[in-house]
């Protein structure tokens, strides 16, 4: 069996079969190895000639750019262990971390001849039978293909997306060999993996798999657009099935000014902050409502449309959340406005950052000085990847990890937050972010949601008036929230079975603070008289004041008569 058909009989990834034919045929790896081999050899040597010569931090610098150059040289896999690296700060020094986000997969194209023959094989018939315009010459070329403008014969404007030849062994060899030396290196590397390094391999390569397979970019594609289907502020490209194949996609065309060109963006009239708001409240949506991300948003692959939409493309890296880990991102944002780092800590616990048996009592106090005062800095001193670069000192003092997922993530808000930053200066990520947070507290109708907005109002068995009245403040600085209706919704719940506990642990908390008087009972009514009869309300007052004990029923006895016997004059 030859290495094409061992990869095209197996489009996801195997380590298990890869492993079994290289095992019989270890001659066919030795020349790809001995040239990775002598590759980072030299590299390491001169790293290894600075502390010679006491040179470290004077050639730092210029070390950390080699690094980025030899990755490029060694091809498409190399480079996407760069980008990957590049959001492991618990893995790579900050220095390289920097220069290895330079990365954006910008190679030389590959010959045309090539990439039309790729077509005419992957779609089984000539190009001009396919397309009556194909431009001749790529308007964009990275590590893992290329694209062209075209135009089918229906008249239809086309991304036509050609796979650089003979990839898919290429990058099959690679992984092989960086699992085999994962095997090796894994107890010895003096970093704080937290799991075996080959796994970090295996989860690097899936994703790999799955973004050299069209078919799949293009089944990404359809669920992402399913998912917006609603949202008129977001644009995915049609998939245009009859003309793809594992090799070759054609999708529609997207006319559009790249993020980072707020010159042409300003020009065509648009508003620069309209369209921050679009991208990051996106985002978050897909990490916290949809689960499922773009996890490579460069700039190359989000436009701003002429009609103010966000054209998102490319979606060959892509990742699912399952919904606890949803809940427990919602969680972490609002623990750390609210500046709760012990629950902070173990929210990180939840995600995977750190084991269940991790003892968090010491990181507390440092998560407390890393992030303490995060929301009240300025964008000069605070932004998302200071916070990263700052994590890394902690992941080396401490038993961190990134999971494989999160690191997707990290890239994809790192990113996203560059683009914005780019458009304004000024831009915050988090003060943007817990707007939309809250909102979705104070308006979800999920059980789900209901449980997060509970473990915000409450701690320790005490209602937390200030967080609600910091939930409603920071939700009403979107002009499109309005409280009413929230309100409404709020009441309605309190007022069913499912809100028995609530409801009598605000009573609690009302009598306690003496803060039920008769014109919030007025207030109150005006909301819930048009869905709530007074016979209902009478019922659930009665369940209240049975809940309650004898000290506080006669505390609470006043408000509850003026609720039900304003009601019941209505």
């Amino acid at each position: 069996m030859s290495l094409q058909t061992l990869t095209q009989n197996n489009r996801r990834y195997d380590p298990k079969a890869i492993a079994r034919y290289y095992r019989y045929r270890p001659w066919l790896a030795w020349g790809r190895a001995l040239k990775i081999i002598w590759s980072f050899a030299v590299f390491i040597l001169s790293l290894k000639w600075d502390e010679w010569q006491n040179q470290v931090e004077q050639n730092k610098l210029k070390r950390a750019a080699e690094l980025r150059q030899l990755l490029t040289r060694l091809g498409p896999t190399f480079i996407k262990v760069g980008q990957a690296l590049s959001t492991r700060p618990d893995l790579v020094r900050k220095d390289f971390l920097d220069e290895l986000v330079k990365l954006q997969d910008q190679l030389p194209p590959f010959d045309n001849a090539i990439a039309y023959q790729i077509i005419e094989t992957e779609l089984g018939r000539p190009v001009k039978e396919i397309y009556s315009e194909l431009s001749p010459t790529p308007v964009a070329a990275a590590s893992l293909g290329q694209v062209y403008q075209g135009r089918l014969l229906s008249g239809e404007e086309v991304a036509v997306k050609v796979q650089r030849p003979n990839l898919r062994p290429v990058i099959t060899l690679d992984l092989y060999l960086m699992r085999w030396a994962a095997s090796w290196l894994s107890p010895w590397l003096p970093l704080n993996l937290g799991h075996d390094l080959s796994l970090i391999v295996d989860e690097f390569g899936t994703k790999l798999f799955e973004e050299i397979d069209y078919l799949n970019e293009g089944r990404n594609a359809e669920k992402f657009a399913t998912n917006f289907r609603n949202d008129p502020h977001v644009k995915v490209p049609a998939i245009y099935w009859r003309y793809t194949s594992t090799r070759v996609l054609t999708l529609e065309w997207l006319n559009g000014y790249k993020l980072t060109d707020t010159k042409r963006i300003k020009e065509a009239g648009l508003d620069p902050e309209a369209i921050i708001e679009i991208g990051v409240t996106s985002g978050l949506q897909q990490l916290l409502e949809h689960g499922f991300f773009h996890a490579d948003p460069h700039p190359g692959n989000l436009f701003a449309m002429p009609d103010g939409r966000m054209g998102y493309i490319d979606f060959g890296m892509m990742d699912q959340l399952d919904e606890t880990t949803k809940e427990t991102l919602v969680d972490a944002i609002v623990h750390l406005v609210n500046k709760d780092y012990s629950d902070l800590a173990e929210d990180y616990v939840k995600l995977g950052f750190l084991t269940s048996d991790t003892d968090i009592c010491p990181i507390v106090p440092a998560l407390e000085r890393l992030l303490g005062d995060a929301i009240s800095r300025n964008v000069g001193d605070f932004n998302f990847k200071t916070i990263t670069d700052q994590f890394s000192e902690l992941m080396y003092e401490y038993p961190f990890r990134v999971p494989a997922k999160f690191a997707l993530i990290i890239r994809s808000l790192v990113t996203q937050e560059g683009i914005a930053l780019s458009l304004n200066p000024n831009f915050k990520i988090v003060e943007v972010a817990y707007p939309y947070v809250a909102r979705r507290l104070l308006t979800g109708e999920s059980p789900q949601l209901r449980r997060r907005l509970l473990n915000v109002l409450f701690k320790d068995g005490k209602f937390q008036w200030q967080r609600l009245e910091n939930l409603i403040a920071i939700a009403r600085t979107d002009e499109s929230f309005d409280v009413l209706p929230t309100a409404k919704l709020g009441l309605q719940y309190l007022l069913s079975d499912e809100g028995k506990y609530l409801r009598r642990q605000l009573v609690l908390a009302l009598t306690e603070d003496d803060r039920l008087h008769t014109e919030e009972v007025q207030r109150l009514w005006n909301l819930v008289k048009d869905d709530l009869q007074p016979n209902r309300l009478l019922n659930v007052a009665i369940g209240v004041l049975t809940d309650l004990s004898k000290e506080g029923v006669a505390a609470i006895l006043p408000s509850v008569t003026a609720l039900t016997t304003f009601g019941s004059q209505q």
